[in-house]
Parts: structure tokens; C-alpha cells; sequence
């Protein structure tokens, strides 16, 4: 875990500031309420009764076993029907929102306070947040998707090309950059935003409750507030338990490529076999958390960049790398082409019931899945963004990311419809075997494949230990009442719930269950989430009425009279940034 001296304070000189001109008058301190004992140190309300619904759910799935499954499906199927057209209005409400904070006079505003100072390097906090993000999704489906999209041309698409030819391929492409790029980054985007705001602008505690201040004030540490973080821990866990879901799958179905090609053996793909693997998987997860924030996290999170980085130039130098680019820039293009248009696509005036239906097995799955995720990676998010202006934290996580993903999905996806279209049996093996297959498949047709099937797999379970090393602090969080670092005890403690929840939900309802756990949390989520905007809106605008006024700027000429140090300000205007010693500047 960061230094906690560093970690609770951004300055002698900036924290008196910031307390007494942007925090709240308030006598509440975060975790004020705890019971502590026994290692633990959790909030009386949230953490019992989080617990007891957690337990609810999942017994409730074990119980049913198959009518559980068909509850689960008619769930699902409702809410694609009937809400899908409101996802997606959300999030491209959301994309507007979150480009106005970062692209307007809000952009300045340094996360922290002015003198706020960044606890991870560039290169560790993208590491960070991508493995958070969406690691294992992208393993999962980097061949899996556009395969599909190549074999059923998305409705979107319908008329533009013909499936299993060479002009499939671009809109296969085009279709899985969407579903990859800035919409699911801009749901991140916004809550981490929210919440790191709050907390280390205004000192409220590191849960969701605090982004609703400027509506609920003092009842945010009442029952609003504790509704709130109740829905965001299941929200949460569910989240988290479909995305560990997906990567055992894979890690099972890895094992089994590698037994094969390496030892002419088998490793039975079965749920027993994928929950023995949670099992030891979250045996490792938990010691990486119990390193905590520094230790465990940062350390696997580079490792898992450093992996990526070795098996796309791998495949780059193997495989077809002109068709590769090639697919790259024309995909990247056709999806900037057609962005509004995917972005505001419902299939309402879409012949046929496909449409609907591809629409809500994909896009409507993953704008839930990103959705009820949110409050899992935005925290995470904030977590590690101190020091940075909203300018940088929105246009990191909205770009860098987006991008990374663009480059990956054209050079798995682009290999595997190459080696489709040169008469390989990539689609016959994702027909007969399931999504798990495709990444191993792809691998096969080239060099060095049982090789390069190890790395997959490994990638694939070092993204699950970091999902839940990062899942795990976030609860902490959320059942600590917001304290920024909580007992070891208490982090081990939710690793393990986090590996025994997927396994329960994986034998009781498969990955139905997990898809629509999350796909249900989302719809309400999407709602509160609407509302974030205002309230983040309200909160920022706030801070800048405060930035300008000239109590702040007395404040500021005492600091600079009394010490040496460098005032950065905006237009002359608005102070973003002190530091000590040097020239004070000012951004143009």
C-alpha cells in the first residue's frame, strides 16, 4: 500500500487551503462509525448487510440450479427488449458530459487540491487502470468477436458486405472497435472522476455516496448514503464475477490447447475443473492483495502490460502484419465514419427480429456489463489519479486506453480473419467448441504456437489475479466506510469472497448467471448515474467559483509571500498548480 503519510496529505501548505476553503463543513470523517476488532475495520450498516445479500443471491442460484438459469435468461431478455434504447441514450449522454468537463474551464482543476502531487508514474497508472479496465474482456473477445462479426455482419453493417468474404472483415473490425473503444473508457471516465473529486477535493470518504453531496449534504452518512455503497458492492462483486468468469473459461480452455500440442494429453473443460482453478488463482490473488497497492498491484498490473507488449509484437512479426495494419487503419476509419451512427443505432426500424436480438446479445450486454462495473474500476480509478488535472484524467483514460485497444483487437482479430480467409478452421472450431476456443485457435496457425499459448494463458490468469487484487480494494473501500487504507485481514477477507462468489455463481447458473447479474445491476446504475452528472457538475462548478474568488487569491499571495514557491495559474486568472521553488507561470 502507498505511503500513508502520502496518501492522507497533499501538502502542509495545500491541505490547511483545501480544507478550509473547498471541504464541507462537516465533523463527519470517513469510517468515524467503524467497529474495528479482529483485524477488520468496517463500516456497522454497509459491511453486515452486504454480506447477508451477497449470501442471499448466490444461495438462491445454487438452489434453483436450472429454474434459476431460465429466470436468469428471462431477465435478460427483458431488459434488452424493453431498455435497450436507454443504454444507449446513456452513454452517449455520458460521452457528452464527460468531454465538456475535461475540454472546458473545469479542465484546470487539479484533482487533490492545487498543490497535489501524483503517487504513480504515467507508465504505472495506465498500467493500472487498463488491467482494471478490461483485461480479460479483451483476451476473452479480441478473436472471439470479430470472428462472429465476420460469419454474421452486424445489422449496423447489413447490405455494406457480404459474411465470410474479404469485404466482411472491415465492418467485423469497425463493430468490435465500438463495442471496445470510447464508450466503455467514458463510463469509467465519469465515475472515476466523481469519486476522486469528492474525496480528495472535498475529503468525503472514497465511496459513492460521497458524489451525491450536493444533493444529500449531511444524509450521506445516513440510509441514503448506505443504499447507495449496498447497491455499489453488489453491484461490484457481480460485475467482477462475470469478467473472472469469462477468464477461467479461458484459462481452462488454454490448459487444455496447451496439454494437447504439448503432451498429446487433455484437461477436462468442465465447471469442477474451472471452479478448482478459481480456487488456486484467488489463493494467488489474495497473497498479491495482502502486498497491497505498491506491493502486489502495480507490481502484476506492469507485468500484465509487459505480457501484452510481448505477445503483440510477437504476433506482429509472426503474422500477417501488412493485413494488420492495413485492417488497422481501415477499421479505425470505418468506426470514426460511422461513430454517431453506432453510437445512436437501436434497431428500431431494422427489419426482423435479428437485429433486435444481436443488439441486445452484444451491444446492450456490454454497455450493462460496463455499466454495473463502473463503480468497480471508477473507484479503482480514482484510487491511483491523485495529483492529475480533469484535463489529463479524462483524456488518459479516454484515449490512451481506447487506442491500446484499437491495435490489439486489429492484430488478433485482424490475424485470425486472415488466417479464416486463407482457409484455416478458426470459425468451425468457435462453431463446435465456444468462444473460449478462437484466441488458441488464431494462435495455432502460426509459429511457435504452443508457445505462444502458454503466454496467452498466463496473461489471461495474471489479469485475473489483478481484477481481483483491484476489485478487492475497492470493496475495502466501500465496506470501510470510505478509509483509503484498511487492515490486511479485511483485503484477504474479500479476495476470497470475490473467487467464491464467481465459483458458486458458475456452478449454479453457468455464465448466464454472471451476464445477467450484471446486465440487471446495470439498469438502475445507468439511472444514478444520469443523475452523477449533475451532481459532479454542481461539485465542479463550485471548486472553480472558489478558485476565482479572492478570499482563494489572498490565500495564495500569504503562501507565496511566506514561502518559495511556483503559483501556476490559467489565463492569469485561475491557480492550478503550487509547487516549491521556481517561477510562478501561467497556462495559456
Amino acid at each position: 500500500m502507498a505511503d500513508p503519510e502520502h496518501d492522507d496529505a497533499t501538502g502542509e501548505m495545500s491541505e490547511g487551503l483545501q480544507v478550509e476553503l473547498f471541504h464541507p463543513d462537516s465533523d463527519r470523517e470517513p469510517g468515524d462509525t467503524n467497529y474495528q476488532g479482529y483485524g477488520f475495520d468496517i463500516h456497522p450498516v454497509v459491511f453486515p448487510v452486504a454480506l447477508a445479500l451477497i449470501a442471499l443471491f448466490v444461495a438462491a442460484t445454487v438452489l434453483l440450479g436450472d429454474q434459476a438459469t431460465a429466470i436468469y435468461t428471462d431477465i435478460f431478455n427483458a431488459i434488452n427488449a424493453y431498455f435497450g434504447w436507454f443504454y444507449i441514450l446513456a452513454i452517449n449522454v455520458f460521452i457528452v458530459t464527460v468531454l465538456y468537463f475535461a475540454l472546458g474551464k473545469f479542465g484546470k482543476i487539479r484533482i487533490g487540491g492545487v498543490e497535489a502531487e501524483t503517487e504513480f508514474s504515467t507508465f504505472s497508472w495506465m498500467a493500472m487502470l487498463f488491467s482494471a479496465g478490461m483485461g480479460i474482456g479483451l483476451m476473452f473477445f479480441s478473436v472471439a468477436e470479430p470472428m462472429t462479426f465476420f460469419d454474421e455482419v452486424p445489422p449496423y453493417f447489413a447490405g455494406s458486405a457480404q459474411a465470410n468474404t474479404a469485404a466482411a472483415a472491415g465492418p467485423a473490425l469497425a463493430q468490435t472497435f465500438f463495442h471496445w473503444g470510447i464508450h466503455p473508457w467514458v463510463v469509467y471516465a465519469l465515475v472515476g472522476l466523481g469519486l476522486a473529486f469528492f474525496s480528495f477535493n472535498r475529503g468525503l470518504p472514497l465511496t459513492f455516496r460521497s458524489i451525491f453531496w450536493p444533493l444529500l449534504g449531511e444524509r450521506i452518512y445516513g440510509w441514503p448514503g448506505h443504499v447507495i455503497d449496498l447497491v455499489t458492492v453488489f453491484a461490484t462483486l457481480f460485475g467482477l464475477s462475470t469478467s473472472l468468469g469469462l477468464g477461467v473459461a479461458q484459462v481452462n480452455q488454454g490448459l487444455n490447447v496447451v496439454a494437447g500440442q504439448l503432451f498429446g494429453a487433455s484437461v477436462p473443460v468442465e465447471p469442477w475443473m474451472q471452479v478448482a482453478l478459481i480456487a488456486a488463482i484467488t489463493l494467488v490473488a489474495t497473497a498479491s492483495v495482502a502486498a497491497g497497492l505498491d506491493g502486489g498491484v502495480k507490481r502484476l498490473s506492469t507485468l500484465n502490460l509487459y505480457l501484452m507488449f510481448a505477445m503483440l509484437g510477437f504476433l506482429l512479426i509472426v503474422g500477417p502484419s501488412l493485413y494488420v495494419l492495413d485492417g488497422l487503419v481501415g477499421g479505425l476509419g470505418t468506426y470514426l465514419v460511422n461513430l454517431p451512427g453506432l453510437s445512436l443505432f437501436t434497431a428500431g426500424f431494422t427489419a426482423g427480429e435479428g437485429a433486435k436480438d444481436f443488439l441486445g446479445s452484444w451491444t446492450i450486454f456490454y454497455w450493462g456489463w460496463w455499466i454495473s462495473w463502473s463503480p468497480f474500476v471508477g473507484m479503482f480509478i480514482a484510487r491511483i489519479s491523485k495529483g492529475r488535472t480533469i484535463r489529463q484524467f479524462v483524456l488518459g483514460v479516454l484515449v490512451l486506453p481506447s487506442l491500446f485497444s484499437f491495435v490489439w483487437l486489429a492484430t488478433f482479430g485482424g490475424s485470425a480473419l486472415s488466417a479464416q480467409l486463407g482457409g484455416a478452421g478458426i470459425l468451425a472450431s468457435l462453431s463446435n467448441q465456444g468462444q473460449t476456443i478462437a484466441m488458441f485457435s488464431m494462435l495455432s496457425q502460426y509459429p511457435l504456437g504452443a508457445l505462444s499459448s502458454i503466454l496467452a494463458t498466463l496473461l489471461v490468469i495474471t489479469f485475473f489475479v489483478t481484477s481481483s487484487d483491484s476489485g478487492s480494494l475497492v470493496v475495502d473501500h466501500l465496506t470501510s466506510g470510505g478509509k483509503h487504507d484498511v487492515p490486511r485481514t479485511q483485503r484477504i477477507f474479500w479476495a476470497l469472497v470475490e473467487g467464491l462468489v464467481a465459483a458458486l455463481l458458475l456452478l449454479g447458473g453457468g455464465l448466464d448467471a454472471l451476464r445477467t447479474a450484471s446486465v440487471s445491476t446495470g439498469l438502475p446504475f445507468a439511472v444514478v448515474l444520469l443523475l452523477m452528472c449533475y451532481t459532479v457538475y454542481l461539485g465542479l462548478r463550485n471548486e472553480y467559483e472558489i478558485l476565482e474568488s479572492e478570499e482563494f487569491r489572498e490565500h495564495i499571495e500569504e503562501i507565496s509571500d511566506r514561502d518559495e514557491v511556483a503559483v501556476t495559474s490559467a489565463g492569469g486568472d485561475v491557480v492550478t498548480d503550487i509547487s516549491e521553488g521556481g517561477d510562478t507561470t501561467t497556462d495559456d
